[in-house]
């Protein structure tokens, strides 16, 4: 169903590669990185120092600051407290931080600012990487005063997407007060424990010091140290440190989410809840960029609950989250329609591993293994499939109307969809249908080939919204080149 370890020990000496290649050019002192299949750390790489002064090795246990990939703990917080009843997305921030309730909103029609537009960036506030940053350490009273100060808003609440740390930090706060414990009390409690990350914390001197990776910016020919930020009020945004084993264990728990299914949801949050934060709620603006071919390529992209989401012309679902402070630079990056994920930790201050990653998932997808996972078909729909080849094989009127829906004949008469049928077996000959899909966009709706004496035959269904469902669009014909190849890039020409 997808890659395995075992099956592709090229392909990983591929990303080794590709990340080594990349430290060295960008200059990074240490790295490690790690690829997830179905839910476990498959494979891990290692390059470079931790610890520059000492020459202590990377290793896999060395534990990094993830910067602002601890979004996404602080969202997966917000919900497991959502989905236990004490609060709701859509009330209002000030209800659980009253000093908002004197803030001056940038129009007098503007809605109050509501916890769902602090997770999505859509509050209104200003970008504020360059200044948040250096508030990680803050304490809990200075950051009170700056609540009592108001905030500048660059936007009502709610109309576009604009990266906030500020605004996470208020969702620390809110964790706090809803909860009743500290944040980083329950986040260590809540989802770190649950999920066996023993590893990772917000304090760094938690972290032992035969583990700690020093973070370095290169300046004037030489590394300079850079100093670990105290946990602090802001930490909610990005003061969280982590090893690759912890974080590999994290990432599965989002990959484990799909496909939904029956049995029990053994994690600290539910995975109905887990899909959730990988959806898209907020919308960036598109972009057009080169491919390697030369070609245009759309991205979409935006924002879900602490997490990155993007499609492309080669993945439909992409979840991704970076992390950069002083010192340091992160990314994680999966594809929850494959079951596979990316991720790496550098020791430089933004270490840029976008690119890298893009040309790892490359290096998986060479190999043809990287697949993705099957659509169980309902069962109504493998019995109208079962209808649909009993009257390719020989049309019944009492088997045709028997599947369908009440539009489909009104839509186009039984008498001419007989006809066709008629008219394809003369064409093509006696026909015997393939197994499998070649396209199933859900559990109600594929595509299928049959294989005929003169040619190739394609059947696609769609069920209707009734119970039970029948089939409310059919279109059966002969088959083309097309049907036999993957479908197509997004790609496209520019005359």
């Amino acid at each position: 169903m997808m890659i395995s370890h075992a099956d592709t020990p090229a392909a990983y000496a591929d990303v080794d590669r590709v990340m080594r290649e990349f430290l060295i050019r960008e200059n990074v002192p240490g790295g490690v990185w790690g690829i997830i299949v179905d839910g476990r750390l498959a494979h891990v790489g290692v390059h470079g120092l931790r610890d520059v002064a000492t020459g202590a090795e990377v290793k896999s246990d060395s534990v990094f600051r993830i910067a602002s990939m601890t979004k996404s703990f602080t969202a997966m917080a917000v919900l497991q407290l959502r989905d236990a009843g004490r609060l709701s997305l859509d009330e209002p921030a000030e209800k659980y931080l009253p000093e908002l309730r004197r803030w001056r909103y940038p129009s007098s029609d503007s809605p109050k600012l509501t916890i769902r537009d602090l997770l999505t960036h859509s509050a209104g506030f200003p970008e504020d990487n360059p200044w948040g940053d250096q508030q990680l350490a803050i304490s809990e009273d200075e950051f009170t005063a700056l609540l009592q100060q108001g905030m500048p808003f660059s936007n009502p609440p709610g109309v576009a997407f604009e990266y906030s740390n500020y605004g996470y930090a208020l969702l620390g706060r809110i964790i706090s007060t809803v909860s009743g414990m500290s944040y980083p009390a329950y986040v260590q409690q809540k989802i770190l424990q649950p999920l066996g990350m023993t590893s990772t914390t917000l304090e760094p001197r938690a972290v032992d010091d035969t583990r700690l990776a020093r973070g370095y910016r290169f300046e004037d020919g030489q590394w300079r140290l850079e100093p670990q930020l105290a946990d602090g009020a802001f930490g909610s945004m990005g003061g969280m440190l982590t090893s690759l084993d912890d974080l590999g264990r994290y990432v599965g728990q989002f990959l484990a989410a799909y496909p939904p299914r029956d049995d029990a949801s053994s994690g600290p949050v539910a995975r109905a809840s887990l899909r959730e934060m990988q959806q898209m709620w907020r919308l960036r603006p598109v972009s057009i960029t080169p491919s390697k071919s030369g070609q245009p390529q759309l991205n979409v992209t935006g924002y879900g609950y602490g997490l990155r989401i993007s499609q492309s012309c080669e993945f439909s679902h992409i979840v991704a989250h970076s992390g950069g402070l002083p010192g340091f630079g992160s990314q994680m990056r999966w594809l929850p329609e494959y079951g596979v994920g990316l991720i790496a930790l550098g020791n430089r201050t933004y270490t840029p591993w976008g690119g890298a990653l893009d040309e790892a998932i490359a290096a998986l997808a060479r190999t043809g293994e990287l697949k993705p996972r099957a659509i169980e078909p309902s069962a109504e729909l493998q019995a109208a499939r079962a209808g649909v080849e009993s009257l390719v094989a020989k049309w019944d009127d009492a088997t045709a109307r028997e599947l369908a829906a009440m539009n489909l004949y009104l839509d186009r008469s039984l008498e001419r969809r007989r006809a066709e049928f008629a008219h394809l077996n003369q064409e093509l000959g006696a026909c015997r249908s393939r197994p499998g899909y070649i396209s199933m966009e859900n559990r109600l709706r594929g595509d299928w080939l049959f294989d005929c004496e003169r040619g190739t035959l394609r059947a696609s269904v769609t069920l209707s919204p009734t119970m039970p469902p029948k089939v409310q669009h059919l279109e059966v014909r002969r088959g083309t080149a097309r049907d036999e190849r993957p479908p197509a890039s997004c790609q496209f020409a520019t005359e």
